[in-house]
């Protein structure tokens, strides 16, 4: 269950993320809530997870959903270069994850 509530959590920090892209200095009521709830949900799910899958691991799962995450959105519908270069450091990222989540003894 607590790897469902991290993976959670860091869709929600993709949430965030994208919501940060048009808060406009937070004077963007929508999108400022958007990245408020994301960013608060995000971060309860973390500290959720972390009670049962170490801290470190559980960061960089986190972290890794989110910085992945971000990147695939900024391609899709923000028009960011998806180069092989790019996509093979993607693909690194992923490995380090599943190899940290693999190696994690919880």
């Amino acid at each position: 269950m607590a790897w469902l509530l991290l993976v959670i959590g860091g869709l929600f920090e993709i949430g965030f993320t994208t919501c940060l892209r048009h808060v406009d200095g937070f004077r963007n009521l929508p999108w400022t809530l958007g990245f408020l709830g994301s960013v608060s949900l995000s971060m309860g799910l973390l500290e959720v997870a972390a009670r049962s899958i170490p801290m470190g691991t559980a960061y960089i799962v986190w972290g890794g959903i989110g910085a992945l995450g971000t990147v695939v959105v900024g391609i899709a519908w923000y028009g960011e270069s998806a180069g092989l270069v790019r996509l093979l450091l993607m693909l690194g990222v992923v490995a380090c994850i599943a190899g940290l989540k693999l190696t994690a003894s919880s």
